[in-house]
């Protein structure tokens, strides 16, 4: 798109002749003005008598000659090989040349279950100080745009600095390999006085000065993002509001983006950068991080829990919902056939739910299969045992059904021993 702004700026002025005493003298015009204004939440009683007063003030202005500072804009745009335009128009009013303000009339009234204010006044305006307030407003509007853009400027002129400097110090470390080693030294001591510490502000100060110490050192930053997701997971507890969590969820991130910028194959970081994104909801990108780090290192058993609880958590919302296929491919994606017990250990929560949807769907030899693997590596799981009982009773497998419900009666499971004859 393609935009072409033509702006104008134009004074208008008209006088019209009074026939009162002040004809003769031009400068002066006297006007009878009323307003109304109605009461907002956050208004103050003498705060809307104000305003009613101040808004007769300017109409006031506007009938002594119509005193105005206009702004027109044309502003053509550009798409789909077609031309439109738009104009906009912008009005306000200048009342700093009312030299003396008569009330001539003052009520309040009730429209709807607002408060109004009415006022009704007669306005002395002297013409010369209103143009003198006007090219004081044009004046100022034109050393405020001047300042506006000095800001921009010196943004952009800090900006490029900071990059600069950040760019020299790189350099002054490179070009010098026995700093850059002391550093290094320097912030592998501070990281592991942080690990070992107790104290969760400690761990802080002491992974923020390693970074200062050597900010291409990524440990540093994984170890503080863990100390901001553990000082959240204590905020939480303590069941402090969201918007205190916001802030160490966001410092754990930008902690763990740097690193992961530094080291983009860092399991640590991945894996700190996922727990920080699932605690911002954000569960399909926590899920990439946890992927990719089991594509990095198979053998990572925490980045597997924590995308086995993840998609797990995910398919009961889906089941809840009796998205019943949606629920069967995202377990789909964490049990997997002839998988070593002790992946299945992990994931028999997961094969327990799935048992229930396939039962639910009527694939009951699916759904015993699934309960089997789970009593295979937990005998104990009552639930396990009289959810497969029932199966088993709709086979017309009573004896198995008998077995499962007594073993489950023994343990505890008072639907199982009211199923027993």
């Amino acid at each position: 798109m393609r935009l072409m702004h033509r702006l104008s700026l134009a004074l208008l002025v008209g006088l019209v002749t009074l026939p009162s005493a002040f004809a003769r003298d031009e400068t002066l015009k006297v006007i009878v003005a009323d307003a109304t204004y109605v009461m907002g939440d956050s208004d103050t009683l003498a705060g809307a008598e104000e305003n009613a007063l101040l808004r007769a003030k300017r109409k006031a202005v506007e009938e002594a000659g119509v005193y105005i500072e206009a702004m027109a804009r044309n502003v053509e745009r550009y798409s789909g090989g077609a031309t439109s335009h738009l104009y906009t128009l912008s009005i306000r009013t200048v009342s700093a040349a009312i030299t003396e303000t008569e009330i001539l009339d003052k009520r309040r009234t009730l429209e709807g279950d607002r408060l109004a204010f009415y006022v009704k006044i007669r306005a002395t305006v002297q013409i010369d100080k209103l143009e003198e307030a006007i090219k004081r407003q044009l004046e100022n509007e034109q050393l405020a745009e001047h300042h506006r853009q000095l800001e921009a400027e010196n943004t952009q002129l800090k900006s490029e600095l900071d990059r600069l400097r950040r760019q020299l110090r790189a350099n002054s470390k490179a070009s010098d390999p026995a700093q850059a080693y002391k550093n290094r030294q320097m912030a592998r001591d501070l990281v592991r006085r942080a690990v070992r510490s107790h104290s969760l502000p400690d761990k802080v100060d002491l992974t923020t000065r390693a970074i200062v110490a050597d900010d291409q050192y990524a440990d540093a930053y994984i170890v503080r993002g863990q100390t901001y997701l553990r000082i959240t997971s204590l905020a939480f507890a303590e069941q402090k509001r969201r918007a205190a969590l916001t802030g160490y969820i966001e410092q754990a991130v930008g902690d763990f983006e740097r690193a992961l910028a530094l080291d983009p194959a860092n399991t640590w970081a991945l894996l700190g950068h996922g727990d920080a994104l699932t605690w911002q909801h954000k569960m399909d990108t926590a899920a990439r991080d946890y992927e990719r780090i089991l594509q990095i290192d198979p053998l990572f058993d925490v980045a597997r829990q924590r995308l086995i609880s993840l998609h797990t958590a995910t398919a009961r919302k889906q089941v809840a919902a009796k998205q019943y296929p949606e629920a069967l491919a995202t377990l789909g994606k964490i049990i997997e056939p002839n998988a070593p017990l002790s992946w299945v250990a992990q994931e028999k929560d997961a094969y327990l739910l799935r048992a229930q949807v396939l039962a639910e769907q009527g694939q009951n030899e699916g759904a015993v299969e699934d309960l089997s693997t789970v009593i295979k590596v937990d005998p104990t799981n009552a639930q396990a045992l009289v959810l497969r009982a029932k199966l088993y009773q709709r086979q017309m497998q009573g004896r198995s059904a008998r077995d499962d419900f007594e073993r489950a009666c023994s343990l505890g499971a008072q639907e199982a021993c009211a199923a027993l004859p």
